[in-house]
């Protein structure tokens, strides 16, 4: 095979000889192929075909087109992207293909009876009138049902994948299309392929519309109109976290989307939107659409916190001489002073049924999570042992949780009691929900959780539902760092309500300790940025360079500290973007090389563009309960087992998570990816000896002052930020003000408005005055400002 050829449309057809692997999940197959023909000049007649094919049958003979390229480890390989199998045309070929396993019931004898009868196109006539079969007196009429039934089902998938290959879509997601609608799928596509968009992951609106625009579902069809409102409100709500959209807002959205090659009125829009809300697609509250599960896990929390708030056994349930007695017999026992903010903390979350602890870094919130511990078990007489209770056979009464495993190690660290994961708390399977919800809740008396910021509105509402009547809990975050990836802004918004007790924690004491990491957190968390900054301390520098400078300089700082005794396990780049040419996808790229490179003791493997070795330090990127792994958690791979070597006949890569190996098959490697750099966003939680904080024009559509001050909180000892400096000052005054359109604030105090219709929305637009210019100029001020003035 000539150099020159790789990468080229190219075609083979051969006879399958064997198959290598099958994923039965996702159908990557690979296959050693007799090739009989090619439109390239072959050094070899065996050549190894990969692709997502639906079940391949050894013998028989497939044309593949593609293109050959030469993988690094497994030599030269033709890549499939669509197939046309080749009806066997000689009389020993179909009898082979008719008695294969395939066709239950028909042996060779058999087979050579229908070849004898109906000749060499036996297979195309039984397709075309199964009734031909009635001429074979060895048949009986099941087993010519099933045969018919057969041919039809295998002919049909690949007919099905090759229709789907025509219409522009790549194996993986005719795979996908295939595996959601199986026979179905060209139907679907041909009459609403606006499904998709719901359906299969990776296709878009404007994918979906392409197809549509094809079958004649363009301009105002129905189905068009609200496949483009369900699609703005599932990416506004997924990417900008928003839990509705203003009903203006989400028609002119739309319409902008719907518009591009159409004329859409927003009368039309507002039509399907009332038929949407109807169908119970959407949920509309005043102004506001929703998701329903947006919708719903919105009422349903404000709901559980009513509930919990409504408990006031705790308030005088012990009187203070007694408390501050206990909290000086603690103060001396761990050598401690709690400052008036730590104490005033300490208490209200003893005497409250919820309490809010918040405060930037270095303000001792793990001091006060360990004095809360601490003085509950004094005052209430229990033990901090769990063997007590296991003994007596007794829920352990105080329980610790955070969204990520690290978060609830540091909890656990921090204690000396058990932490895990939200997700662990709630007994979550990965399949079918919840353990633990309103009609089994969890067992316990206190309940604190931490990194609270991290919470999104679902899991919020699935843990308060879970939670019994009498339990306090204490929801301990950092405000200004970045809300949750997923809908909602849960901690800013209960602040914010100012419904429950709150203890902000303002003086900082990890900066008395000489920390400048963290005098520069609060400087930058504030708009500020230290005329100094450019001037090396002893735990914080920033390098200037450019983005062509950047891979070299991050290259250089990670070899020093490698060099100064700290692990790569120490060391954590920190980006916030995947792609481009200084993104997290490239500058893992370049520290694999570097931390990590390949070498004939290393076992590695190839996943896509990707290679694991053993030794590399990766992220898991979904939870996992049963196996006690969640996203967000660090791990080293520790094995690598080949399909030939083991008795499941797969690839296998064993991760470490501190201690918990976790065994990956094939399928399951799109779980974890790299971490020697990763996102900022799954880095909260986290905390490292050594942050590398690149920060380069390219990414300024994502740097955003909470992000900064996010990334750089996740630094224990040492900061090295690098990049732009000018970029660095322009993120930090990109103010990180609250832009998600939330409406729990409003639930949990009552305020609602009286629900106004479609269409009497369209009436007011259409009236000479607008009937709410009476609040012209108060949209701000709030019943609580009246109470101040007159209080």
């Amino acid at each position: 095979m000539k150099e020159e050829n790789y990468n080229q449309e190219s075609f083979l057809t051969g006879e399958v000889k064997s198959i290598i692997f099958r994923n039965q999940d996702n159908l990557y197959s690979v296959l050693k192929i007799f090739v009989e023909e090619s439109d390239q000049t072959l050094d070899e007649d065996i050549i190894t075909v990969t692709g997502y094919f639906p079940v391949l049958h050894e013998d028989d003979v497939y044309t593949f087109h593609g293109s050959f390229i030469k993988h690094p480890k497994f030599g030269n390989q033709f890549q499939a992207n669509r197939f046309q199998k080749q009806q066997p045309q000689t009389k020993s070929g179909i009898i082979r293909y008719l008695s294969s396993d395939l066709f239950k019931g028909i042996g060779p004898k058999t087979a050579e009876s229908i070849v004898d009868e109906l000749g060499n196109q036996a297979i195309s006539l039984i397709l075309q009138d199964p009734s031909v079969l009635g001429k074979i007196k060895k048949l009986s009429k099941q087993k010519r049902i099933d045969l018919v039934e057969s041919l039809k089902e295998h002919q049909g998938i690949e007919q099905m994948m090759i229709h789907l290959n025509e219409f522009g879509f790549g194996p993986q997601l005719s795979t996908k299309i295939y595996q959601k609608y199986r026979d179905e799928a060209i139907e679907i596509i041909q009459t609403n392929p606006y499904r998709l968009v719901d359906d299969i992951k990776g296709i878009g609106f404007a994918r979906a519309d392409e197809i549509g625009q094809y079958f004649g579902l363009s301009g105002n069809h129905p189905d068009r109109i609200n496949a483009g409102i369900l699609f703005i409100l599932e990416q506004e709500t997924s990417q900008e976290g928003h839990a509705f959209l203003q009903i203006d807002q989400l028609g002119e959205k739309a319409r902008q989307l719907l518009n591009h090659n159409s004329n859409i009125s927003i009368n039309e829009i507002h039509n399907q939107l009332s038929l949407l809300e109807e169908q119970k697609k959407i949920m509309k509250d005043d102004q506001r659409v929703y998701l329903p599960s947006l919708y719903f896990s919105e009422k349903g929390l404000s709901r559980e916190i009513k509930r919990l708030m409504k408990q006031t056994e705790y308030k005088d349930l012990f009187p203070e001489s007694e408390f501050l007695m206990a909290l000086g017999n603690l103060e001396e026992r761990l050598n401690v002073e709690y400052a008036p903010l730590q104490k005033d903390g300490i208490q209200r979350a003893l005497q409250s049924p919820i309490t809010i602890l918040t405060g930037g870094p270095g303000t001792g919130k793990t001091t006060v999570i360990k004095g809360i511990v601490e003085l509950y078990s004094e005052l209430h007489g229990c033990s901090l042992d769990d063997k007590d209770y296991k003994k007596k056979n007794e829920p352990f009464p105080i329980l610790l949780a955070a969204p990520t495993g690290r978060a609830a190690k540091r909890m656990a660290e921090a204690t000396n009691i058990a932490a895990v994961t939200i997700h662990r708390l709630l007994g979550w399977n990965g399949v079918d929900g919840f353990q633990h919800n309103e009609d089994n809740p969890i067992q316990g008396k206190l309940l604190i959780i931490d990194e609270m910021s991290m919470v999104d509105i679902f899991l919020a509402n699935q843990l308060f539902k879970a939670l019994p009547d009498h339990i306090q809990v204490v929801l301990v975050g950092d405000e200004d760092q970045l809300p949750s990836v997923g809908p909602g802004q849960v901690l800013k918004d209960l602040i914010r309500s100012n419904i429950m007790e709150t203890v902000k924690l303002t003086d900082i004491y990890r900066q008395a300790e000489g920390s400048t990491i963290i005098e520069l957190a609060h400087k930058i968390n504030q708009g500020n940025l230290p005329e100094d900054v450019l001037h090396p301390t002893s735990d914080r520098s920033f390098i200037e360079c450019g983005a062509d400078q950047m891979k070299e300089v991050v290259h250089k700082v990670v070899k020093n500290a490698i060099h100064k005794g700290l692990s790569k396990k120490d060391i954590q780049v920190l980006a916030p973007m995947y792609k481009g040419p200084v993104g997290i996808n490239q500058l893992n790229l370049m520290l694999q090389e570097m931390l990590n490179p390949p070498s004939n003791q290393k076992r590695e493997l190839s996943f896509g563009e990707v290679v694991y070795r053993v030794g590399d330090k990766v992220l898991q990127l979904v939870n996992q309960p049963e196996s006690n792994v969640f996203n967000g958690d660090m791990g080293f791979i520790v094995s690598i087992f080949y399909s030939k070597e083991n008795t499941e006949k797969e690839d296998l890569i064993v991760i470490s998570f501190d201690g918990i190996e976790v065994t990956y098959t094939r399928k399951d490697f799109q779980q974890f990816t790299h971490a020697y750099c990763c996102s900022i966003h799954k880095a909260q939680g986290s905390e490292f000896p050594v942050v590398i904080l690149p920060v380069l024009r390219s990414y300024y559509r994502m740097l955003k002052r909470n992000l900064i001050y996010t990334a750089i909180t996740r630094s224990k000892k040492y900061l090295i930020m690098c990049g732009e400096l000018e970029v660095f000052k322009r993120g930090i005054q990109n103010g990180s003000e609250d832009i998600r359109q939330t409406s729990l604030v409003d639930r949990l105090l009552d305020i609602e408005k009286a629900p106004m219709s479609i269409e009497l929305m369209q009436l007011q637009k259409e009236l000479p005055f607008n009937v709410e210019d009476a609040s012209v100029g108060m949209e701000n001020i709030s019943p609580f400002d009246f109470m101040d003035e007159l209080g």
